[in-house]
């Protein structure tokens, strides 16, 4: 792991408390596999993607309709994640990076968000459309 990551990953663990649900147990992390999302975007369905990657990899390639929130900023812009319809977070960061960005978007109260399954990796190994 990149040394920028490491203290990413370590701001986002350190900060993000994990969501109650019901008896003080931490959330457990939905995610939706790569098939599920690309249905979703041919069903019409439009889910906003939300890419935590930094923004360098973003310019190079994202998933289509994308929005741009680096995990770095994510405490600061977390408002600009839509409260309703489908929201899917997505990175190509290690399980304990996006698990603490999922925990902290969910204890803000946002209730429709899930995980994209493998990432960003994912979605490319699958052959789906990016953007550029």
């Amino acid at each position: 792991m990149r040394l920028g990551g490491a203290l990413v990953a370590a701001w986002v663990i350190l900060t993000a408390s994990p969501a109650p649900a019901g008896h003080g147990t931490p959330v457990p992390m939905l995610t939706l596999e790569p098939e599920q999302a690309k249905r979703l975007l041919d069903g019409g369905q439009l889910p906003v993607f939300i890419d935590l990657r930094p923004a360098n990899e973003f310019a190079r390639a994202r998933l289509p309709r994308a929005l741009s929130i680096p995990l770095s900023d994510l405490r600061r812009r977390h408002d600009e994640i839509p409260s309703t319809g489908h929201v899917i977070l997505y990175c190509a960061c290690p399980t304990e990076e996006i698990t603490a960005a999922f925990r902290f978007i969910v204890a803000e109260g946002y209730q429709n968000v899930r995980v994209l399954g493998e990432g960003f990796p994912g979605w490319v190994k699958r052959g789906y459309p990016v953007e550029r």
